[in-house]
């Protein structure tokens, strides 16, 4: 990411960040001031935050408590509670909530030392209806995708170093494709959802985005996620690649991104198998919808009975069951999930990392156009961990990126591997559209 010169403040990384804060050569004062001047220059066109104090910011990073990341600045998705914020889930029926408690995974970050920069902005509950306001920092007029439009964007457009978002369907991982930047959504349920908006209890997980695999490391150990051995190297490696099921759903710079990478992954000596799903996993996708839908009508129960037809149509929709679906339905698909989830696992416990698509292209143009979550829905349904990689241009110059994932609890090695693919994956690449430097 370009934009601004590399020496500032607030395009350090958060481990290069905290480094220099541990050695006096930066205050977190003044890492936050230059977050906060970023975000001074370029709110007018990125519009990423709901709710951001810039002289609370200042004081809590003042304030910051002694750990392993002391003074860091986190964004936070706005459907996340926060004891010192609205969270107002970008929905009109919201905008005075105030929950006045921190959810677990803000609860952790602040004992470790970071501070809560602000809100970012969501598309409403994080599933449909009112768009955020964001836009593509590369492109103001595409989209950074959603759900986590405002985390992507602002950590990609250097206003913050990491932010946290949440995943249903794909809101994590193709947010960080469009925007350029790396994430990461863990296997399910390894890092607490307690405290933010559920959509579909099965699959809600909570992410989070940075502009280093190593920044994504870095929170992964606060949050405890077991380390595990990797391939010191990509020539050592044993990668997979898997097309999925949906792979005719992607477009020309997808398919030209996935052959890039699996080029340079042979020319760096990696080992590579090309991994095909069986036949049963062709209806994960239509699975996916079955579970997400009727756990919506658990969810947003309260709300419907609350609101009712003021809720936006297609959530209405949905909590009608407009589509007539029965329990037998649902039991098919969650049996089908069950078992493809322990049959995936199989198969990619040869492999160090599978590699698969993270969209089906570069960000379309608009504001009401997200972007489809068509290859991250089987993954979320069947629990995997996925890492976006970066480093990869499509044919209008905007970012593509690519997953890593493979069985349940491997986060870590995959965050390593992502690592040594990016740094690979950035290597010659053509000149590429950074965020619009500031003015």
């Amino acid at each position: 990411m370009t934009g601004a010169p590399a020496s500032t403040p607030n395009w350090l990384t958060a481990g290069e960040a905290l480094a220099r804060i541990a050695e006096g050569r930066l205050t977190a004062r003044g890492l936050m001031q230059a977050c906060l001047e970023r975000w001074r220059d370029r709110d007018a066109v990125v519009r990423a935050w709901t709710h951001l104090d810039p002289e609370a910011a200042l004081a809590r990073a003042e304030h910051a408590r002694p750990g392993p990341l002391q003074g860091l600045p986190v964004g936070v998705k706005d459907i996340i509670a926060t004891a010192e914020m609205p969270t107002s889930l970008n929905s009109p029926h919201f905008q005075d909530h105030w929950p006045n408690v921190d959810a677990a995974a803000v609860a952790i970050l602040r004992q470790a030392g970071a501070v809560m920069m602000g809100k970012n902005d969501t598309v409403e509950f994080a599933v449909n209806g009112r768009r955020a306001a964001t836009t593509n920092p590369h492109d103001p007029t595409r989209t950074p995708g959603g759900s986590s439009s405002g985390s992507a964007a602002a950590v990609a457009d250097g206003q913050v170093p990491v932010a946290l978002g949440t995943q249903t369907g794909g809101s994590v991982i193709r947010p960080a494709s469009y925007c350029g930047v790396y994430a990461i959504k863990p296997t399910w349920n390894l890092v607490s959802h307690e405290g933010f908006k559920v959509c579909a209890a099965s699959f809600d997980t909570l992410g989070w985005y940075a502009r280093s695999a190593a920044d994504l490391d870095l929170l992964a150990e606060v949050f405890g996620i077991e380390a595990l051995p990797a391939p010191a190297t990509l020539r050592a490696a044993r990668i997979a690649i898997c097309r999925s099921p949906v792979w005719d759903k992607a477009e020309p710079a997808t398919i030209a991104a996935m052959a890039e990478a699996e080029a340079r992954l042979r020319a760096a000596g990696a080992e590579l198998t090309m991994l095909d799903l069986p036949p049963t996993f062709d209806g994960l996708t239509e699975a996916h919808r079955i579970v997400m839908q009727a756990e919506m009508r658990t969810s947003f129960l309260a709300e419907y009975r609350r609101l009712g037809d003021a809720l936006y149509p297609e959530l209405v929709g949905i909590l009608k069951n407009e589509r007539g679906e029965s329990r037998a339905d649902l039991l098919a698909a969650l049996d089908l999930a069950a078992a493809c989830r322990a049959k995936f696992d199989r198969l990619a416990r040869p492999f160090d990392a599978v590699l698969t698509p993270s969209t089906p292209g570069e960000a379309p143009e608009g504001p009401e156009n997200t972007g489809a979550a068509t290859f991250n829905r089987i993954w979320t349904l069947l629990h995997m961990p996925c890492v976006n990689v970066p480093g990869l241009i499509g044919p209008q110059g905007l970012p593509v990126g690519l997953t890593l994932t493979g069985p349940r609890y491997t986060d870590r090695r995959l965050i390593a591997i992502a690592g040594q693919l990016g740094a690979l994956l950035a290597e010659r690449h053509p000149a590429r559209k950074g965020p619009v430097p500031a003015t």
